[in-house]
């Protein structure tokens, strides 16, 4: 047979996208539990999509830390570990401090206006304590502020980042800290970002993300039982 004769295999990019959406919030609301084993098939069928897109999706799941594949055994659903979490959340720090400074520095009127939006609909959420709505649009309001440090690459990563610490399903609200006081920490980054002071916008990031990290350690190490580790925080604040 020749290379000429074989017919062209194509993906349907949109089948693939909606399989790989499905699955992460498959994996991040615990529909498919933490340690289990899945054949591509099973999903599939599940699914009802052919095995192609499926294959594809996990790959991309792979990449991002979320699942591992078994040679002859399938796809495992991998659990965000203590020791993981102080990792993921360091790199936050490390990476999304610098984004601010440079977001201030390059920040554009249509950007100011972006990030409003997000903190509005944030504000709304908190009032009507929707959770889940005020996280999406927090989500957006730090994807907003690493694009705009022109760094295409760093807001991906940094997104797929956010995924790995809710496959943990931990939260500070309601235990650390309430959804107002999440706004509030927000607004000081936008009014340094408008001001364009990149100083002043790394550190209100600093500050923001510092806290959220040792609220969230701190609850897992209260949760397991042992002293809290401190060690993470020489890294990220020093």
């Amino acid at each position: 047979m020749t290379e000429g004769s074989l017919q062209e295999i194509k993906v349907d990019a949109s089948i693939t996208d909606r399989v790989r959406d499905s699955l992460r919030e498959a994996i991040i609301d615990g529909r498919l539990a933490p340690g289990s084993l899945h054949s591509v098939q099973s999903l599939a069928s599940s699914l009802g999509v052919s095995r192609t897109p499926v294959r594809e999706a996990l790959i991309d799941l792979e990449g991002r830390g979320m699942v591992e594949f078994e040679r002859n055994r399938g796809v495992r659903i991998l659990q965000t570990s203590i020791h993981d979490l102080e990792e993921i959340l360091s790199l936050r720090i490390l990476l999304e401090v610098p984004a601010a400074y440079r977001a201030a520095e390059q920040a554009t009127e249509e950007t100011a206006e972006a990030l409003s939006d997000e903190l509005q609909a944030m504000r709304r959420a908190a009032r009507e304590r929707d959770e889940v709505t005020m996280m999406a649009h927090d989500r957006r309001f730090h994807e907003i502020i690493n694009e705009a440090s022109g760094n295409s690459r760093l807001a991906a990563y940094v997104d797929s980042l956010r995924d790995l610490i809710l496959t943990r399903g931990v939260s500070t609200v309601g235990r650390s800290r309430d959804l107002p006081s999440i706004v509030k920490e927000h607004e000081a980054i936008i009014t340094a970002i408008e001001a364009n002071d990149p100083e002043a916008s790394a550190a209100a990031m600093k500050s923001h993300l510092v806290n959220t990290s040792s609220l969230l350690l701190r609850q897992e190490d209260d949760a397991a039982g042992v002293e809290p580790d401190v060690r993470w925080a020489g890294l990220v604040i020093g």
